[in-house]
């Protein structure tokens, strides 16, 4: 005997538990905002996703999918020479504008609470950040062709940590968040301006 089909659309829901996740994190998300949100009982939520866990997981696929890599496309695989500025200033212009990514990353986020201890999710984030690192460099690369492959992978490096600091600070410091990004920016111009 089959189960009953699905009369929801799982996109909706896990885009909405998402944004659930991302604003209260996944200790605090409680299984009524996520119900609140979805628009779906406990009961279906379990049947569909196995438990509140299993939502998760699938809410950070989803992130990764619908937030993350789209506006990491530019970075990839050959970049404009300014696409890492741009990356750069349109993140800052975000976090400062509020909305979504005032919120931080969801992955940042979870690396720093209870959650990001699980080895599944240490995992997705640390692939996170190398997906991240991996456009970053790409970028640095646009920017600063025939430059020393050592000098870039370091500015690679230097803004990578510049911009998972402003994620982490995006929610309780936006200015603070906003002078990272700042600073990964004046560190391209200073690469820039030195002779090769």
């Amino acid at each position: 005997m089959a189960g009953r089909p699905q009369s929801f659309d799982r996109t909706a829901v896990v885009r909405s538990a998402r944004d659930v996740f991302w604003r209260d994190g996944y200790e605090a998300a409680s299984l009524s905002a996520l119900e609140q949100a979805t628009g779906l009982h406990r009961s279906s939520l379990y049947h569909a996703f196995g438990s509140k866990r299993g939502l998760f997981d699938a809410a950070v696929e989803d992130y990764l999918d619908d937030v993350v890599r789209p506006r990491l496309v530019p970075l990839h695989p050959q970049p404009a020479p300014t696409a890492l500025r741009t990356y750069l200033a349109g993140l800052r212009d975000a976090i400062l504008a509020g909305g979504r990514a005032g919120s931080g990353c969801l992955l940042i986020s979870a690396a720093g609470a209870a959650i990001g201890a699980d080895p599944a999710v240490a995992a997705v984030v640390a692939g996170y950040r190398a997906e991240l690192r991996a456009a970053i460099g790409h970028g640095v690369e646009a920017s600063l062709p025939g430059r020393d492959r050592g000098e870039r992978d370091r500015l690679a490096e230097v803004c990578t940590g510049l911009v998972v600091a402003a994620f982490a600070l995006a929610r309780v410091e936006p200015t603070a968040a906003a002078a990272q990004l700042d600073a990964a920016l004046a560190s391209l111009d200073v690469a820039a301006a030195t002779p090769v």
